[in-house]
C-alpha cells in the first residue's frame, strides 16, 4: 500500500511529492499527458516575497532559501506606475508591497516607452526575481523520483472510496491503495474531495489572461523590470525577447483547459497602452489560466477537519511558484509531525479547520 497518493501534478503536487517523498512512498497522479500542462505552466513566474495576503508572504519568505539554492531565481525587478487619478490604488500598491517610490524619470530610463504625459508617479523594488518554472519543477521531481516517489502522468481519477486502511483510487485501467490522499488538483480541487466523499470547500476559479507582443520600438527588454498597473488592473513583463501583457482579470469560471476572451484582452491592452508611448500592432500568441482561490484567497494546507486522511494542498491561486517550497514544508511538517518554523497564527490561516 502506498503511503501517500498525490492527485495533481502541478507545481503544488510536484514539491508535495518531493517533500513527502522523505516520510514514506508516493506516488503523483496527473490526468494530462506532462506535468504543469494548466495553471502551474501558464505562470507569471515572478518571485516576489511580499506579494499575496499575510499569510502567502510568510510562505515566500520561507521559500527563498530553496529558491536560490536550486538556482532558479534570476534579476529581473518590479514597478508599479500611476497617474494621479489613480493617486489611492497606487500608494496602497506601495504601502502593500513595501515599495521604493521613485522618479518619474528614473522609472522611464527602466522602461523607456512609458509616456511621461501620463505617468507622474512610480515605485520599485530591486529584490523581485525571474523564476525558472521549467528547472523549479524538475528540481522538486528529481528529489521525489530519488527518494523513490512514482509519477504517473495520463493517469485521470475517475473514481475514490474510502477503505479500511486508507483509499482507493481509480485511474485509468488501474487502481491505487494509499493510507493518505492529497488533494493538489487546482483549479479541480473540489471535484476531487465530492469523488472521496468530501465536504467541498468552495474553491473560485478565475480566468486569467495573456498576450505575447514583440518588443516595443524593437527594444531590448532583459533589464526592463515587470510593471504594474495601480490595483494591479494590468502588468507586463519581458519574455525571451518579447512581452507578456496581461489584463490582469479574474472572471469567474468553471474547471476547464482555459482560453483567452478576446474582448478582456484587448481591454487590458488598451489599459497598458494608455501608459506607453509605442502601441500594439500584433500579437505573436495568447493564452489563459486559472488561478483557484478559497473563500478567503489564503492557501489551504493540512488535514481535513472531519477526514484526517484527506490533505488539503490546494489555492494556491497565482502564488504556487513562489510560494511552493515554503508551502510544501509546512504540508510536510504538518504530516510528519514536525515542528514548523511558521507562526501559530500563519499556520492556522493556512488550516482546513479554519473553515469549520
Amino acid at each position: 500500500m502506498i503511503d501517500f497518493l498525490i492527485i495533481g501534478g502541478g507545481i503544488a503536487g510536484v514539491s508535495a511529492a518531493a517533500r513527502l517523498s522523505k516520510l514514506g512512498s508516493v506516488t503523483l497522479l496527473e490526468q494530462e499527458d506532462a506535468l504543469t500542462y494548466h495553471a502551474s505552466g501558464r505562470s507569471a513566474a515572478l518571485f516576489e516575497q511580499n506579494y499575496g495576503k499575510p499569510a502567502t508572504v510568510a510562505l515566500n519568505k520561507a521559500s527563498r532559501d530553496f529558491h536560490r539554492e536550486a538556482d532558479v531565481l534570476s534579476p529581473r525587478g518590479l514597478m508599479v506606475i500611476g497617474s494621479k487619478e489613480q493617486a489611492a490604488a497606487f500608494a496602497r500598491d506601495v504601502q502593500d508591497m513595501h515599495l521604493e517610490q521613485i522618479t518619474v524619470a528614473e522609472a522611464q530610463s527602466m522602461m523607456p516607452v512609458l509616456d511621461t504625459k501620463v505617468v507622474d508617479r512610480a515605485a520599485y523594488d530591486a529584490s523581485a526575481w525571474d523564476i525558472d518554472t521549467d528547472k523549479l519543477v524538475q528540481t522538486f521531481a528529481r528529489i521525489a523520483c530519488s527518494k523513490g516517489a512514482t509519477i504517473r502522468t495520463k493517469s485521470r481519477v475517475t473514481s475514490i472510496t474510502r477503505t479500511g486502511p486508507g483509499w482507493a483510487v481509480a485511474a485509468g485501467d488501474e487502481t491505487f491503495e494509499a493510507r493518505t490522499l492529497i488533494n493538489a488538483a487546482g483549479a479541480w480541487v473540489d471535484e476531487i474531495a465530492k469523488m472521496a466523499g468530501i465536504q467541498p470547500i468552495g474553491f473560485t476559479p478565475l480566468r486569467r489572461s495573456m498576450a505575447r507582443i514583440p518588443a516595443p520600438a524593437g527594444h531590448d527588454l532583459s533589464s526592463w523590470p515587470m510593471a504594474f498597473g495601480p490595483g494591479e488592473d494590468w502588468y507586463c513583463k519581458p519574455d525571451a525577447g518579447a512581452l507578456i501583457v496581461s489584463p490582469a482579470e479574474e472572471d469567474l469560471t468553471t474547471p476547464h483547459d482555459a482560453y483567452t476572451d478576446d474582448m478582456v484582452l484587448a481591454e487590458g491592452l488598451a489599459r497598458y497602452e494608455s501608459f506607453v508611448t509605442e502601441p500594439v500592432t500584433r500579437l505573436l500568441s495568447s493564452w489563459a489560466g486559472l488561478r483557484t482561490f478559497a473563500p478567503d484567497r489564503n492557501l489551504v494546507l493540512g488535514r481535513d477537519q472531519i477526514e484526517p486522511a484527506f490533505i488539503w494542498c490546494a489555492g494556491q491561486g497565482g502564488y504556487g511558484m513562489q510560494s511552493s517550497p515554503g508551502a510544501s514544508q509546512l504540508l510536510a511538517d504538518l504530516i510528519g509531525g514536525a515542528t514548523s518554523p511558521l507562526s501559530p497564527q500563519t499556520i492556522a490561516e493556512l488550516s482546513p479547520q479554519r473553515f469549520t
